[in-house]
Order: C-alpha cells, then structure tokens, then sequence
C-alpha cells in the first residue's frame, strides 16, 4: 500500500495556525497575528486591535482607522495593538515566560515590536509577507542575535 497522507511542515502548520488566529484581529485595515512557540507547543498567540475593555477598532474605537490616512501614515494616532505585542503581553499576563520560544507572524514585525521581541528573550522570528520591515529592525534582530526569516509557500 502506497502512502499518500501528506503532514505539513512546522513552519507551514503554525503559519496555518497564525492565519486562522488573524482571523480574530479587530483592526479595520489589516488582520494580523503573531503565535509564540517553544518546542514545538504554541504558548501564546496574539492579533492586532485595540487594547481590553475598548470598543473594537471595526467598531470605531480607533479614529486613526476610521480615518482616511493613506497606509503607513499616522501611525501615532493608532491605539491598536500589533499581534506580536498581543502574543507577549498575553503570555506575561498569564504568567508564561517566552525566553528561548519562535515567534511566527502573518507579516514581519515593526521597529517598536522587534524590540519587544528582543528584550522578551525570542530567539527567532518566521514571517509570511514582509510589510515595511526597516532595514534598522533587521539590523537589530542580527545585532541581538534573533534569527529573522521569511516563509515561502
């Protein structure tokens, strides 16, 4: 008998996973999300919207969504969370340490999130699309010592 079943990867299963996660980003412009996992065990996820306890962005609880500034532009203005910061402040808020853990996101982290992820103690980071990843984010990722690198499907 011919063996025809067919496992995913580990990249491809949590990246599978990180794209039904986005599914639950309450951001009006993008759905985002970022998995936390170390040996091989998802430890925290995470999406991008609002902070607890305010309306959702979707909803109108970001004006800076709500508006009509161009992509990338205002950025000061938005009070969503990035799904990468979610993914660490939930683990914290529950008392799970990330040292040592992979990070994986729907898209590549921003300035302010790859010092998260640095000072959180993550090791790596596995993106799918790349979305306005600085040159100074990836300088700082190998400066530290995080592995950074792209999927591909």
């Amino acid at each position: 008998m011919t063996n025809t079943f067919s496992r995913p990867d580990w990249d491809t299963y949590f990246m599978d996973i990180a794209h039904v996660v986005s599914r639950r980003g309450n951001c009006s412009r993008r759905q985002v999300a970022a998995l936390i996992v170390r040996e091989k065990r998802i430890i925290s996820t995470g999406y991008n919207g609002t902070p607890r306890g305010v309306r959702n962005c979707f909803e109108g609880g970001c004006p800076r969504c709500s508006s009509d500034a161009p992509s990338g532009h205002n950025l000061g203005d938005c009070i969503c969370a990035h799904a990468e910061e979610n993914a660490i402040v939930q683990a914290a808020y529950h008392g799970i340490a990330v040292r040592g853990s992979t990070l994986y996101c729907t898209i590549s982290p921003c300035l302010m999130c790859a010092k998260m992820i640095i000072n959180a103690g993550i090791v790596e980071v596995v993106y799918e699309e790349e979305y306005h990843f600085s040159e100074q984010a990836r300088n700082l990722f190998a400066e530290a010592g995080v592995l950074c690198r792209q999927f591909y499907r």
